[in-house]
């Protein structure tokens, strides 16, 4: 047994290793080569998007949390890299404070910003922040043993509650956001050589992140994640703290959220409320429930397809886009609750099935052999 399970290890490994060097292939050297400067943009902002979706897919698929609110940590990351884009900007226009609040008439610089100004700090309030707002609501929930709808409820409300706190912030931009970024650590933005340098940065992340979550998944840890999604009571009565588990895996999805919204805002160009509210959180679910919540290139594959669809069907259908998206998540909730990465083994399994039932069975004759004479003996 144990000669068959190092064997399973090493051939699971290779398989990781091949499909990782398959998709470096794919990003770093197919895509740059085919697709013109827009799309490759483009494709870099739907990467983006797919970094999200892995950290639900640990979540959701793996930990059963339905996190609605992914929103607000893709908003903490993409403000907390606006800020430091915008002070940036006016250091070397040699301005004392960004030019929105120019016009807007602020004069002085909030506290808030100010300790954004620095690069090392900007970069640890990406990881720090977000990680800390997890840790602390989900303390209060899970150790409440709030779950289910109650709590998508709660993080979904959130999500709504720091778009309309954003929205009446002058501060940081109002219902506009923090556009018209010049440079990004000193490199100008404008410049084609430098928009390719950040869709490698969002490709080597996602990939990273991947790897990641895939070790966690392969852990001791990923297999009390999903006992305890399966089997909460069960493993409380082992003698684990159920939400102690559920709180690791909401803080590692909210990290790759925020890491996945400072990206976002140097490659499009723009943070707004709109981009992190309950709409755009509801769309980071939509795409790892139909890629498959439950598998680990799923959520990444969905992520992508449901971006580009958008992008795609919105120019030519404006309004029904929507409600497409709508039916494609019921459709997939109640007939695929595995996603399209779950289509493979179900079509798999009809087709063994057909076959069996197709397949001519063998019938074996057997021939009676005569039955062995036997001598009359008499009696003398």
């Amino acid at each position: 047994m144990t000669t068959l399970a190092q064997r399973w290890r090493a051939h699971s490994t290779l398989s990781a290793l091949a499909g990782f060097a398959v998709a470096a292939v794919l990003l770093f050297a197919v895509a740059p080569a085919v697709l013109s400067d827009f799309r490759l943009n483009l494709l870099a902002k739907f990467l983006c998007f797919a970094i999200v979706a892995v950290g639900i897919g640990l979540a959701w698929g793996r930990g059963g949390m339905l996190t609605l609110g992914q929103g607000v940590f893709f908003g903490i990351g993409a403000y907390i890299m606006a800020m430091h884009l915008q002070m940036a900007d006016a250091a070397r226009l040699g301005n004392d404070v960004p030019e929105f609040m120019e016009i807007a008439g602020i004069r002085e610089l909030p506290s808030f910003w100010q300790p954004f100004a620095s690069a090392p700090v900007a970069l640890l309030g990406i990881l720090v922040l977000p990680a800390l707002v997890a840790a602390a609501l989900g303390y209060g929930v899970f150790k409440r043993r709030v779950k289910g709808a109650y709590f998508a409820i709660l993080s979904q409300a959130l999500a709504a509650a720091l778009a309309i706190l954003l929205t009446g912030q002058q501060a940081i931009g109002g219902f506009t956001g923090l556009s018209d970024f010049r440079a990004f650590f000193g490199f100008k933005l404008s410049d084609p050589v430098n928009r390719r340098m950040l869709f490698f940065f969002a490709a080597a992340t996602l990939l990273v992140v991947v790897a990641l979550v895939r070790q966690l998944m392969h852990s001791r840890y990923g297999e009390l994640l999903v006992a305890v999604r399966d089997q909460e009571e069960r493993v409380r009565f082992l003698g684990y703290d159920p939400a102690n588990v559920k709180i690791v895996a909401y803080v590692v999805a909210a990290i790759f959220a925020g890491i996945a919204g400072a990206l976002f805002t140097p490659i499009v160009g723009i943070i707004s409320p709109a981009d992190i509210g309950v709409v755009p959180s509801i769309a980071f679910l939509i795409g790892v429930a139909i890629g498959g919540r439950t598998t680990l290139l799923g959520p990444v594959l969905g992520a992508i397809g449901v971006a580009w669809a958008q992008t795609a069907l919105s120019e030519e259908f404006p309004s029904g886009w929507t409600y497409l998206q709508g039916v494609l998540f019921i459709v997939v909730v109640g007939f695929v609750p595995a996603g399209l990465a779950g289509l493979w083994p179900l079509l798999k399994g009809l087709l063994d099935n057909r076959f069996r039932r197709t397949a001519p069975t063998a019938t074996v004759v057997v021939e009676k052999l005569p039955e062995p004479a036997t001598e009359k003996v008499e009696s003398r």
